[in-house]
């Protein structure tokens, strides 16, 4: 049996992005939300590799709100087998670093895992270490910028993207592979997929379920956060010369070049 983890993320649509103001903490209440586009890459990947053989199973985990349930439905039926989400107010405000935490411990949880595949980043938040973070505290080895992969019977080929051009790598399992765009084109549920989905029940763990102090979760085991939000604005001050055949216009240009260190 070869066991795959997918890790996906709910994130808002690209245009409703909200931020709280007061906590700096993303909202993620909207109705507008979306499985992050590159774990759509990732979920597909395992789900090809799951058709491939015999014996793969392929669970996807999540974590945020409730109503990610509806995300982890979704990979179900496009393909996979069953799906976890870990919620509750104890990982509310989770940076990168709580975020990985806690998906480490649902994955040790799930063990054996031999493969774990997700998004290289995700749209909310564009940091792309959350991946290399979780294998981190795994202890696999984990590689990036995925763009092909080759599951063996005990190892994975993995085609990497990477400046000027492409590299082979292959590792022994268990591995974490954090997968770009170029790795395949997301299919959709079928029928079949989606009266599964309205069957399966979705896992989900509090807190409590992780081998984990609460001091390491949510914004208490959140070393970095962010302190304040604001909107940028632009202000520009006209000054308007019309040209009246004389040098003074070109004058006070230079004038002014001068005075902001721009000559």
């Amino acid at each position: 049996m070869l066991n795959i983890v997918v890790l996906i993320k709910q994130v808002p649509g690209t245009d409703n992005v909200k931020l709280d103001p007061k906590t700096g903490v993303m909202i993620r209440s909207g109705r507008d939300t979306i499985i992050n586009p590159l774990d759509e890459n990732a979920l597909e990947e395992a789900i090809r590799i799951k058709n491939s053989r015999e014996g793969v199973k392929v669970t996807a985990v999540s974590m945020g709100p409730e109503s990610a349930v509806k995300a982890l439905k979704e990979a179900v039926a496009m393909g996979a087998d069953a799906g976890v989400l870990i919620s509750g107010r104890a990982f509310a405000g989770s940076d990168t670093i709580a975020t990985a935490k806690a998906l480490a411990a649902v994955i040790k949880k799930l063990s054996p895992v031999d493969l774990v595949i997700c998004g290289e980043r995700a749209t909310d938040g564009e940091t792309g270490q959350t991946g290399a973070m979780i294998a981190n505290y795994l202890d696999f080895p984990v590689q990036t910028y995925v763009s092909a992969v080759e599951a063996k019977e005990d190892r994975v080929m993995v085609k990497r993207t990477v400046e000027g051009g492409f590299e082979r790598v292959e590792v022994s399992y268990p591995v974490l592979l954090t997968v770009n765009k170029d790795i395949n084109e997301p299919g959709f549920p079928t029928l079949k997929g989606k009266l599964k989905a309205k069957q399966v029940d979705i896992s989900i763990w509090s807190s409590e379920e992780l081998d984990l102090d609460k001091s390491e979760l949510g914004l208490q085991g959140s070393p970095t956060r962010v302190v304040k939000v604001f909107s940028p604005k632009l202000s520009r001050d006209t000054i308007l010369y019309q040209a009246d055949g004389t040098s003074k216009p070109v004058d006070e240009l230079m004038k002014f070049l001068n005075a902001k260190e721009v000559l």
